[in-house]
C-alpha cells in the first residue's frame, strides 16, 4: 500500500493554504489525479519547482525551468513539459515565500 495522497488533494491543499494566507494561487494545467507530477511556477520570484526525490531519498522541492529569461519563458517551458508529460500539474503562486508554502503542503511526508 502506497502512503502517498494523491496528487489532486495535494493540489487542493496548497491552493488553499495560499488563497487563506491572502496570496493567489491558481491551477494552470491539470495532470493526473492519482499521480501526475507537480510543478509550482513562483510568480514572485521568476522561479520554477517541481516536487521531486531530494539527496536523502525523500520527497523535496528542486529548482528547475530556463536558467535564464532570455533561454525561455516560463511559459514556454512549461507548455514543452506539458507536450511530452501530459499528467504533469502546473501550480502558479503568487505569494511571498512561495517555496516554503509549496514545500510544506506538497512534500510533507
Amino acid at each position: 500500500m502506497n502512503a502517498r495522497l494523491p496528487t489532486h488533494i495535494l493540489v487542493s491543499a496548497l491552493l488553499q493554504r495560499v488563497n487563506d494566507a491572502g496570496g493567489i494561487a491558481v491551477v494552470r494545467a491539470r495532470g493526473d489525479a492519482q499521480a501526475g507530477a507537480i510543478l509550482v511556477i513562483d510568480e514572485q520570484q521568476s522561479a520554477v519547482l517541481e516536487r521531486g526525490i531530494g539527496p536523502d531519498g525523500g520527497t523535496a522541492l528542486i529548482s528547475t525551468g530556463p536558467a535564464s529569461a532570455a533561454d525561455e519563458s516560463i511559459d514556454n517551458y512549461w507548455a514543452r513539459r506539458r507536450q511530452r508529460d501530459p499528467d504533469l500539474w502546473v501550480v502558479a503562486l503568487d505569494i511571498p515565500q512561495a517555496k516554503r508554502f509549496a514545500a510544506e503542503t506538497i512534500c510533507a511526508d
